[in-house]
């Protein structure tokens, strides 16, 4: 027997948790030895609404070419947080972010960068799908048309093809491409979001619990496609499922009432936390 299926599962036993626990433990040793460059990096960021204070103090490391879980209660402001990474929060009035986060070392919050092309480089699918009133082509398209990513229409086209066989779509709507991409199941219009985001090749991909409004078998192929997408991208994804967590992810953070309490390694966050908060939470004490 090996180590991975030795560990002492700190979750909630249930064959789905502790098979993803220790499916990829062996895996996730391996990527951890490799040492990945840090894609995104976060000081000392505060969020505020106001004068109430949403996230306080958070630094935090995200790797290129892997998945990094924010997990916590509700409203501990992990999606407030994840907002801050392509600079949504600025749409909200009366948000103000401080402290400092980087794409590649540099600042996005540089006054000479352009937001369009940060939100390029920073792609993000939202809780619930939301495909634009247009064909399934053209809600792909549409991105790299007006980042100009396309010298015509024979190198859209292979834009969009791509994109829809990278989201795992191609195939189930390749006869249908002019027809309205509101009109697929809950489950293709996520994926066709993915294939939006990544259609303008961004290099982080955000996800705001991208699954809690589909069913089991939509969710299976869309966590399928993040572990397929992640040896090309660096994805965060926020999830209130901590099985879910476990399956796709490598890396854990645990947001508690705006603060980090907790990052680790995915492996050992589930099976041995250093905080007793995150430990109350992974084991059903609150949530």
């Amino acid at each position: 027997m090996n180590d991975a299926s030795k560990l002492q599962v700190t979750l909630p036993i249930t064959p789905d948790t502790s098979a993803a626990v220790a499916s990829s433990a062996m895996v996730r040793e391996g990527e951890a030895a490799a040492g990945p460059d840090i894609k995104v990096a976060a000081r000392n960021v505060d969020v505020f609404y106001g004068d109430k204070q949403a996230i306080k103090d958070v630094s935090v490391d995200i790797p290129e070419r892997s998945v990094t879980a924010f997990i916590g209660p509700s409203g501990c402001g992990k999606s407030t947080f994840l907002r801050c990474i392509n600079r949504m929060n600025d749409t909200i009035d009366g948000c103000r972010v401080t402290g400092e986060i980087t794409l590649d070392g540099l600042d996005i919050h540089d006054p000479s960068l352009d937001v369009v092309e940060l939100r390029a480089r920073v792609g993000m699918v939202f809780q619930k799908p939301n495909p634009f009133p247009k064909s399934i082509y053209e809600n792909v398209a549409y991105g790299p048309r007006i980042h100009g990513l396309a010298r015509g229409r024979p190198e859209l086209d292979e834009i969009v093809e791509s994109s829809l066989r990278k989201a795992g779509l191609f195939e189930e709507v390749k006869d249908r491409l002019d027809g309205p991409g509101t009109g697929l199941s809950g489950g293709q219009q996520q994926r066709l979001c993915i294939a939006r985001a990544i259609a303008v090749s961004p290099e982080v991909i955000l996800m705001d619990e991208p699954c809690s409004a589909l069913d089991p078998i939509a969710t299976a192929k869309v966590e399928e496609l993040i572990d397929e997408l992640k040896a090309n991208y660096a994805i965060i994804i926020v999830t209130h499922s901590m099985q879910q967590a476990a399956r796709v992810s490598q890396q854990t953070a645990f947001f508690h009432l705006g603060v980090l309490a907790e990052i680790g390694s995915t492996q050992e966050i589930f099976t041995n936390p250093k905080d007793k908060r995150t430990q109350d939470y992974i084991t059903g004490r609150f949530g």
